[in-house]
């Protein structure tokens, strides 16, 4: 394994590394304006959410590692402190990555890129109107995390109002993953995109405890032929089905375990159990 010390590279090597290593990031494409009125737009990938009451997102407009130079986005903000967080899906990538060209400071990245401008609700920057979710946000803090090449700027933004395409829900009016085709950056020139052949659900983690991998029966617990996910998907059950414990013996037939898996894979837990159980009565 190679081992790095963060200290001892230099700051491109390190962008390159991390940049691959901590992915996919979801990207916050922010429209700002300046105290003459001015618009930007500008794409980040250091973005996230991270808090729901209030509903806050983070993001930051890093100084350039080039020149130490600092975003128009990050000096907007300080002017006039609101931005919109526009969502980027598949459609709209190449006009986005466009964007992120170093225009002058009179560019109106909306119009180099070909996008739409449409008036928020309640900040000043507009809104990018190809955009299938776009949040309305005011700026509660900007935290510098140094000033040489390549430090952060953690702008603080909560969320006052969020406008979803009526396209990207389904039929319970909740978000469709599938329809609204999201991309998110990875390093050097790579990007991924959420597709339907690309999505899968994971239980969340059972509410009143999971047994855990050293509560599985040995058998299971050591199988070479299950994976360590399989396993986590066995060990998320709030107790064993009737007749199995940790110390139960079986052996798991070609036919059982290819059931098994089956389950697994289709996220019936319930199901590989209970084949488990069925193969237990058996033998």
């Amino acid at each position: 394994m190679l081992t790095l010390e963060t200290d001892k590279l230099p700051i491109l090597q390190l962008q390159q590394y991390l940049q691959a290593a901590i992915a996919p990031r979801p990207i916050c494409f922010a429209s700002t304006i300046d105290k003459e009125g001015r618009v930007n737009l500008s794409p980040f990938s250091f973005f996230n959410l991270f808090s729901m009451n209030p509903p806050v997102c983070v993001f930051s407009p890093s100084r350039r590692v080039r020149d130490n130079s600092t975003k128009h986005t990050l000096e907007n903000l300080k002017e006039v402190p609101e931005c919109v967080i526009n969502i980027v899906n598949y459609d709209m990538v190449q006009q986005m990555s466009l964007s992120s060209c170093d225009y002058s400071k009179d560019t109106n990245e909306f119009i180099k890129a070909g996008f739409t401008e449409l008036p928020s609700t309640l900040v000043r920057p507009p809104r990018v109107a190809e955009s299938p979710i776009q949040l309305e946000c005011t700026v509660r803090d900007i935290i510098s995390l140094g000033d040489l090449p390549g430090a952060g700027n953690l702008v603080i933004a909560e969320i006052k109002v969020i406008h979803i395409g009526e396209q990207v829900m389904n039929e319970k009016n909740k978000i469709d993953p599938a329809k609204l085709d999201l991309v998110a950056r990875l390093g050097d020139d790579w990007y991924a995109r959420v597709t339907p052949e690309s999505l899968f659900q994971v239980e969340k983690p059972n509410t009143q405890l999971g047994i855990g991998f050293d509560q599985l029966p040995a058998s299971i617990r050591n199988h070479p032929s299950l994976s360590g996910n399989e396993k986590a998907q066995l060990a998320n059950v709030s107790k064993l089905p009737d007749g199995i414990s940790s110390e139960t013996l079986l052996v798991l037939s070609d036919s059982i375990l290819s059931s098994v898996k089956e389950a697994l894979q289709k996220n019936d837990t319930a199901g590989a159990w209970a084949t488990i159980q069925t193969a237990v009565l058996h033998q």
